[in-house]
């Protein structure tokens, strides 16, 4: 069933950048915020290493990927985005900065754009909603910084089981519990983590035979 502008405010106000604010609030805030929809199917590019924007993207519908790709073609995914998420912030705030990776719709998926410079600036009525919404935009940022941090810790050590146990660590610790679901499959984790995706499907199978994990395709067990 197609949703309607007030199906998506509910939601948004579910989200992070809209916290604290209600429905019928942020209907009101969405003109002054430059606030545009558009959709992409599956495979499709939102934006392009290179492109310089003044826009961020928040996730509605659906999941994007970003990702970058170096001289040779090598890939390697930066992150993975699914409602409610924000994308492209940390670019959008810098004038003239080049982004550094392809954003990708990883499934069918609508997404609202949103004039940063407007969300951070709030307008001439100085509205406490907006005001609001100025300071979790700010905060989302910080937070992004510290999710690019954490990768950098997760792809330090030196061999793949120790990536894997890195990264299988923070996801247990994010979850409150040692089963859980990660957001990658096969392909989309050796690219985070930089490896061979053979070569992990083989370290995978053997910390299983080890005893170390349970896993099937993105659920893992830490025994």
């Amino acid at each position: 069933m197609k949703k309607t502008p007030d199906d998506y405010n509910a939601f948004l106000a579910t989200t992070p950048l809209f916290k604290g604010s209600t429905p019928d609030e942020i209907g009101g805030m969405l003109g002054c915020l430059g606030a545009h929809t558009k959709r992409y199917n599956a495979g499709a590019y939102i934006h392009h290493m290179g492109d310089v924007i003044q826009n961020v993207g928040l996730v509605l519908e659906g999941r994007v990927r970003l990702e970058n790709v170096d001289a040779w073609g090598n890939v390697s995914v930066v992150g993975s985005d699914g409602p409610g998420s924000l994308f492209g912030e940390a670019y959008a705030a810098v004038p003239g900065e080049s982004l550094t990776v392809n954003v990708i719709a990883d499934e069918n998926c609508t997404v609202m754009f949103l004039n940063l410079a407007k969300v951070l600036n709030t307008c001439s009525r100085v509205c406490p909603n907006h005001a609001r919404t100025s300071t979790n935009m700010t905060a989302i940022i910080a937070r992004r910084s510290l999710t690019l941090s954490r990768r950098i810790f997760h792809a330090a050590p030196r061999t793949i089981r120790g990536k894997v146990l890195a990264y299988l660590s923070y996801e247990s610790e994010r979850a409150g519990s040692r089963e859980f679901d990660i957001p990658y499959d096969r392909q989309r984790l050796a690219d985070y983590l930089g490896v061979d995706r053979s070569a992990l499907s083989a370290e995978l199978s053997r910390m299983q035979k080890a005893g170390l994990i349970e896993t099937k395709r993105s659920h893992f067990v830490l025994k």
